[in-house]
């Protein structure tokens, strides 16, 4: 049969977390070990503080720490992968937002062209509006021109009878009795 030693772990130069670690993993190993003699044995050196360096609990407490290490690098990649997952997604909703942010500016400069060029039409509208106006009331102007031309020369080509003229000079005297006022 083979010796086993105790020794104290604070000799065999690790840190407080990894002595924490060595004698969690050597609790383990002795709680859950087959009830052989070294796994009491491992167990009481464990409840007095103490390292057991026997052969079948070194190989329990290897087998003991390599799955914990699959168990972590299980957990490692698993998010690992989320990260990606996540860095993924963030990067299409960054891409996303920037398509969104690109869209947005492109149909704005659109907005502000359709803009451009409706103040330009209705500045030229307002400008050919004007110069409607203003033929119009030349128009009318031409036609009231017109019309008085046309009355005063057909009233030369008739006689009229001093009533009327008494009528048209009551008129304005009366017109301009108003305007005095």
């Amino acid at each position: 049969m083979p010796s086993s030693q105790v020794i104290d772990p604070t000799q065999l130069n690790l840190t407080s977390d990894e002595l924490l670690l060595l004698r969690e993993g050597q609790s383990a190993v002795a709680h859950g070990g087959n009830g052989s003699s070294s796994s009491r044995a491992a167990s009481r050196a464990s409840s007095q503080g103490m390292f057991m360096l026997d052969h079948s609990s070194l190989v329990a407490l290897e087998v003991y720490f390599q799955r914990v290490m699959n168990h972590i690098e299980q957990q490692m990649d698993y998010l690992s992968q989320q990260t990606q997952v996540a860095t993924q997604v963030m990067y299409d909703g960054t891409g996303q937002l920037i398509g969104d942010a690109d869209a947005e500016i492109e149909r704005f400069k659109q907005i502000n062209e359709q803009l451009d060029e409706l103040e330009l039409d209705f500045d030229r509208i307002g400008h050919i509006r004007q110069i409607v106006s203003d033929i119009r009331a030349r128009l009318e102007e031409a036609e009231r021109e017109l019309d008085r031309s046309h009355s005063h020369s057909h009233s030369h080509s008739h006689s009229h009878s001093s009533s009327s003229r008494r009528r048209e000079g009551h008129r304005d005297s009366h017109s301009s009795r108003h305007r005095r006022r």
